[in-house]
């Protein structure tokens, strides 16, 4: 393996891919996610109910009415408009079988 060695105010560090790091480390996920799915959470680039919305294979409106939500306050969570209820993101964490700290 290849890695990267950077240099921050004069000590050494070596740059290493998330999926490799998790694997050199064993520091995997409670939920047993994929790595690709792990890596996608970590960047924060989509919001972490859409990532794994999309992992379960789940529509919003499949996800709503299973967790007893509207589908229109699913969607305004998912697209970062609402934070969502604490009672609203145990709820959706059941569904989708994470804890729920992995939804904020």
């Amino acid at each position: 393996m290849k890695y990267d060695l950077l240099h921050i105010q004069g000590k050494p560090y070596v740059l290493v891919p998330l999926h490799d790091f998790r694997t050199l480390t064993g520091n995997g996920s409670p939920e047993d996610l994929p790595p690709d799915i792990l890596d996608r959470l970590a960047a924060r680039q989509e919001h972490p109910l859409k990532i794994l919305r999309g992992h379960r294979g789940l529509t919003q409106a499949q996800l709503a009415e299973k967790s007893g939500l509207s589908r229109p306050y699913l969607t305004e969570i998912e697209r970062g408009k609402k934070d969502g209820s604490v009672r609203a993101l145990k709820a959706l964490a059941e569904v989708l079988g994470v804890q729920s700290g992995l939804l904020t």
